[in-house]
């Protein structure tokens, strides 16, 4: 139907008869941004608006059937959205609607609102009275046009407190309907509204004291006389009208998305977080939830400095305030867990979520309650992957997925994005096999839950199975995603986008191994341009972007450009975190291999020691990132001589990997090469063949291992052959220097 009538048909139960009012208000009023415009999408062009909605107005209890005027507007109607609650579920008129509109091959352009119930709750023992999905959007229609026994998966919003709110959903629902990605309206929608949100700013701030005011007096009169129970009661809704619109007020961005400083309501944010002291001291509760809030926001554009003091003092406020509903402290809890992971203070992380799961498990078993669970149970898991302790954080990214499942069903985005970070996982452990069919599952499920419409969560699975992919040495088809990922990008978030930029690197990085160092350099280039035009200059990612480019210099033969690239990134990471932090000990440790190779042993030994000692205050003694400044710590030792000190270092990087890994990963089996080269150096020759053997074997064996590694194993045995030659005729010294090889392409990748 090349031009409907109908830009959708609205069914629902009349009992939903006031969200259809407003939900058919919202729609034909609706303007899309003037950019979208004539826009070619999956429902053709888009409009300049969504007028005509068809909505019945008239109760059909009388009629036999749907009736002539109902089935010719769903014929000439593009989509069908659904408002789902439990009247709608048990509604003949709304089941019989989907049915004929599925009956018109268009399964695919029905879009469902939640507003009330559960979704599949008759799947639950007990709760079938909840269920807000009628059967004919759980089931498919067969080749009869009757309903089968095949389950579907409705596409909803979800305007359930809790969940998307009103206003998202609506916008999700309007995306579907223009054929549209949610996440590029979102912004245009944004940047809409942050232009009147910035004019209307001072005058709502100056109504919140007002009210607020009021508000306070009422409850200090409440307390003095009894009598005014009723006044009291009216003045403490307004409270909690006005702390419900400051949220919405500085809302600005969605904290998950948002990248760098690119918010234009970077200014009024700053000024809202200062506000917050200086007018709603006597207001804890208010101002503890806008602390998180603007916390949070503050987070997601990268901003951890600012945001630190605020989600701390948010959680230190609200212990103190006495209230029976504990998730407003366990929501603090997790967001403090998630920043300070990103700032690298995994303990204080650790506890913030652990405090957070205590409490959340001592809440009623409600799906809501099991879905939040699931959330900070997944917040648990990422710090302890950051930890190393990676069969930890297996098992909790295995607990929130069964949680998830039960909670939200076999196919949900949030258990599609556990999926991914649980594969992410079993590859860190050393198991690239088992992993790769894991992050499958989740891009089948991302492309089962989206179809054929662009979706930020699909992009990135996508991705990130090239990953993996490429990680396997399967470079074609981890091309083939990464091309597949960036085009998708491209429609969901512009040309200018992070995100996109993320994706060129990983392009790049294929593009590398296959090389074409070239093409590969351009793509991380390109990509570099793209994070300062839309980061800045002092961001993670522009210092990670830097650092690959380092990696292609180092392949073309340039150490000395690719040192100095590296020192670059360092700055930038130097600028980002004042204390310790890992990505500044993995670049340092990294710069000290290479001044090795280059003979520039004592600035080698600074940078490698430096490394040493942060990974250590970091971690502890038994983390695999120990191991690797102590695998390159043996290897800058031996080639200074020090065969004793290298025997050392390189037998507690073998320990620590062993234990961490395997004995027989390839990072494992560097460290045996190092210990076989140091007991050559102290005459030790059959134990040391036997290691280098051993070691070089797996090096020569895995596709993962670096071939710098397997030049430097080759480069051992070869010098301890020697040193038998000269041993056996009687000339040399079995102390002998041991020298490093100049490393082939394919820089060292030891954490």
């Amino acid at each position: 139907m090349d031009q409907p009538k109908y830009r959708a048909f609205l069914s629902y139960s009349h009992r939903d008869a006031k969200w259809a009012e407003w939900l058919h208000r919202g729609l034909e009023s609706y303007r899309p941004p003037k950019i979208l415009i004539g826009t070619s999408t999956a429902r053709g062009p888009v409009p300049r608006r969504l007028a005509p909605i068809f909505r019945d107005r008239e109760e059909l209890a009388s009629a036999t059937d749907l009736g002539t005027v109902i089935n010719d507007a769903l014929q000439q109607s593009g989509c069908q959205i659904v408002i789902c609650s439990p009247q709608a579920a048990k509604s003949r008129w709304v089941n019989e609607e989907i049915i004929s509109f599925k009956r018109l091959g268009r399964e695919d352009r029905i879009f469902c609102l939640i507003v009330a119930g559960e979704p599949n709750a008759t799947d639950q023992p007990g709760q079938a009275e909840q269920e807000c999905f009628p059967p004919a959007l759980r089931f498919r229609i067969g080749a009869d046009g009757q309903l089968s026994d095949a389950r579907t998966e409705p596409i909803a919003a979800d305007a359930r407190p809790g969940k998307d709110g009103k206003q998202a959903a609506k916008l999700k629902l309007i995306a579907g309907v223009l054929g549209v990605g949610y996440d590029a309206l979102r912004r245009r929608e944004q940047q809409r509204r942050n232009r009147r949100l910035f004019a209307l700013t001072c005058a709502a701030l100056a109504g919140m004291v007002v009210t607020s005011g009021l508000a306070g007096y009422a409850l200090i009169q409440r307390a003095a006389a009894q009598r005014q129970t009723a006044r009291a009661e009216a003045e403490s809704e307004t409270a909690k009208q006005t702390t419900n619109f400051l949220v919405d007020l500085f809302r600005i961005s969605d904290p998950s998305e948002a990248r760098g400083n690119s918010v234009t309501a970077r200014e009024m944010l700053d000024k809202g977080a200062h506000r917050i002291d200086s007018e709603l001291a006597h207001q804890p509760a208010i101002q503890a939830t806008l602390m998180d809030t603007v916390g949070t926001v503050y987070m997601g554009l990268g901003l951890y400095k600012e945001a630190r003091p605020l989600l701390d003092r948010a959680v230190e406020q609200r212990r103190q305030v006495a209230a029976p509903d504990p998730t407003p402290l366990s929501a603090s809890l997790t967001h403090l867990g998630e920043l300070q992971t990103l700032q690298a203070n995994f303990d204080a992380g650790e506890k913030s979520y652990r405090e957070a799961i205590a409490r959340e498990s001592t809440l009623p078993d409600t799906p809501q309650n099991r879905a939040a669970l699931a959330r900070t149970v997944h917040g648990l898991g990422e710090v302890l992957e950051r930890q190393g302790r990676y069969a930890d954080a297996e098992q909790s990214f295995r607990k929130a997925l069964a949680l998830q499942r039960q909670a939200l069903g076999p196919a949900h985005a949030d258990v599609a994005r556990t999926l991914q970070d649980l594969a992410k996982v079993i590859d860190e452990s050393g198991n690239p096999k088992e992993a790769i069919p894991v992050m499958r599952q989740a891009l089948d499920m991302q492309r089962q839950l989206n179809g054929s419409q662009p979706d930020p969560g699909l992009a990135e699975t996508i991705n990130d199975l090239g990953v993996l992919l490429y990680e396997s040495g399967n470079y074609d088809e981890a091309e083939k995603l990464y091309v597949e990922a960036i085009a998708m990008k491209h429609r969901l978030l512009g040309e200018n986008h992070p995100e996109i930029a993320l994706t060129l690197e990983n392009l790049a990085r294929v593009l590398q191994n296959k090389g074409d160092l070239a093409g590969a350099e351009a793509r991380y280039r390109e990509a570099l341009a793209m994070q300062r035009r839309t980061l800045g200059d002092v961001h993670p990612d522009v210092a990670n972007t830097l650092n690959n480019i380092a990696f292609v210099q180092y392949d073309r033969g340039d150490r000395q450009g690719a040192v100095a690239t590296e020192r670059e990134s360092l700055q930038v990471y130097h600028k980002l975190f004042a204390g310790d932090h890992p990505e500044v000990a993995r670049i340092e440790n990294r710069i000290g291999f290479w001044l090795t190779e280059a003979g520039q042993y004592p600035e080698a030994e600074q940078d490698l020691q430096d490394a040493l000692a942060m990974r250590r205050r970091l971690f502890g003694e038994q983390h695999p990132d120990v191991a690797g400044s102590l695998d390159h710590l043996a290897i800058l030792q031996l080639a200074r001589g020090q065969n004793p000190e290298a025997l050392a270092s390189a037998r507690d990087a073998v320990a620590i990997f062993s234990s961490a890994l395997s004995p027989t990963h390839w990072k494992t089996a560097v460290g045996e090469c190092a210990e076989g080269a140091a007991l050559a150096g102290l005459g030790h020759y059959a134990d040391a063949e036997s290691l280098l053997r051993h070691g070089l074997g797996i090096l020569n064996k895995d596709p993962d291992a670096p071939t710098a590694y397997r030049s430097l194993g080759e480069h051992y045995l070869a010098q301890l052959h020697r040193r038998e030659a000269r041993a056996q005729a009687g000339r040399g010294s079995a102390a002998a220097i041991v020298t490093v090889q100049p490393a082939a392409a394919g820089g060292p990748v030891l954490p």
